[in-house]
This record gives C-alpha cells, structure tokens and sequence, in this order.
C-alpha cells in the first residue's frame, strides 16, 4: 500500500543514493598532455614546497634554554627533485650541532626515493663536508623514514636515521612521536663527537592546525650523547627539555 502511495521511492537504489545531474558542456578535444594538465595528472609538471617543520624555543630540567629549528625545500617533478634541508640548535654558547644538505631525489617506487648528494656541518668545532646518500620514503604503517649513509674527508664515515609518526586525534590535534640516530665510524673530538653511537634523540610533539600551514605546538624531547670536550673522556649525559614552536608550511 505504502508503495502504490510513493512509487517514486520504490526506484531509488538500496542506499538511497541518487546520481548527479550529466554535465551541460562537454570537454573539447586536446591533446594528452593539454589533458595532463587540466586534469592534473602530469607527474613531470614542476612545483616547490617550504616546509618549516621546527621553529622552537626550549628549556632543559637542568634550566638552559635555547633556539632549535628544521626546515626543507624541494623543488621539481614527482619523480625528480632538488632537496634542501637543515637542521640545528642555537644556545648561550652559539650554534651548535648544526647541518645543511644539498640533495637530489629520484623517486624508485611508489613510496620511496633515492637521495644523493652534499652536507655541511657547521656550528661548534670545525667544519665538516660529507658526501651523501640514502633513501626517505613511507614504511609501513605510514611512518615517515629517512636512512642516510656519509662519507667525509680522512676516512669519515657517519650515518644518520630518522622515523616519525603523525597519531590523528582530530583532523586538527595531532600528535608526532620522533626518533633520530647518529652514528660516526670514528671519534671528532674538534666537534665532539663519539665513534659508534654518538647521540641519539626521541621526542612527542603535539601540535594542532589552525590550518596545514600554520601549526603551534608544545611537546618534550628526550636526548642521549656521549662525549666529553677534548679528552673524549668515557661521558654519557641525558637530558630532558620542554619545547614550544610553529610549524609553518608555504
């Protein structure tokens, strides 16, 4: 009965779901790669990206503060690219632990890309250039990876590793655990530096995105090091500090 009343119901589909109107124009011919282009879907089309990930002010249990930041740029196609990235701390003693690096990415599968290229420390001690090469991508379950070998002048030989996580407790609030690694295959006492294991960092940063270009943040990073001035003396020093930054995405 209620079917003879609204027989226009009984014509819809299980969910309920109506189709879209068609379109009132149709696509003129053009060429593919004038379609690429309309439809966005030219992988050899270039473009940039700066990303600020870390501009943050922190305090250590210990009272110290000081100024950190990260940031990188790259610039080209989906497949081929020209990375910038850079890294470092500015505390009462000046700049100190601080690299640049000059790469070239080319993308070797869906989720990973080869990097070669250039660094510069800076900072404390000496200089130090290193020769470069590694892999950054997406491992699985989405957990952002970059595994970088070094080569440097007198034999030097570093390697460095990063992961990091994005946990979403809205679209807005989000939470970044982090994890670094730095080994070097010999001591540098000149920038203080330990063979082996020379230090290694974890750090939970909760930020939230008033949109995905700006992001204020507060977290807490955890940080081991051995080292010990010129001597090289067997030190191993942790150490806790409360942070507070923006990210910024142009």
């Amino acid at each position: 009965m209620d079917q003879m009343a609204h027989p226009e119901t009984s014509s819809l589909p299980p969910n309920g779901h109506v189709a879209p109107p068609a379109p009132h124009t149709q696509m003129p011919d053009m060429l593919p790669e004038h379609m690429a282009d309309v439809m966005q879907m030219d992988d050899t089309g270039e473009r940039g990206m700066l990303l600020l990930d870390r501009l943050e002010r922190s305090r250590s249990i210990r009272g110290d503060y000081a100024s950190s930041w990260e940031a990188e740029a790259w610039w080209g196609s989906d497949i081929n690219r020209l990375w910038l990235k850079t890294e470092g701390e500015h505390g009462r003693e000046g700049t100190q632990d601080a690299r640049a690096e000059l790469l070239w990415s080319h993308a070797k599968t869906t989720f990973w890309d080869w990097q070669l290229g250039v660094r510069q420390d800076f900072g404390q001690g000496p200089n130090r250039q290193w020769a470069a090469f590694g892999v950054q991508g997406l491992a699985p379950y989405w957990f952002e990876t970059q595994a970088t070998l070094y080569l440097g002048a007198n034999g030097r030989t570093a390697a460095r590793f990063e992961a990091s996580y994005d946990l979403l407790f809205t679209q807005r609030l989000i939470l970044t655990p982090k994890l670094e690694l730095n080994l070097y295959g010999k001591d540098d006492a000149r920038r203080d530096m330990r063979s082996g294991l020379s230090d290694a960092g974890a750090g939970l940063r909760l930020r939230y995105e008033f949109s995905r270009r700006l992001a204020p943040y507060v977290g807490v990073n955890w940080t081991y090091r051995r080292g010990g001035g010129d001597s090289l003396e067997n030190k191993h020093s942790r150490d806790t500090t409360w942070v507070a930054g923006v990210r910024i995405w142009f």
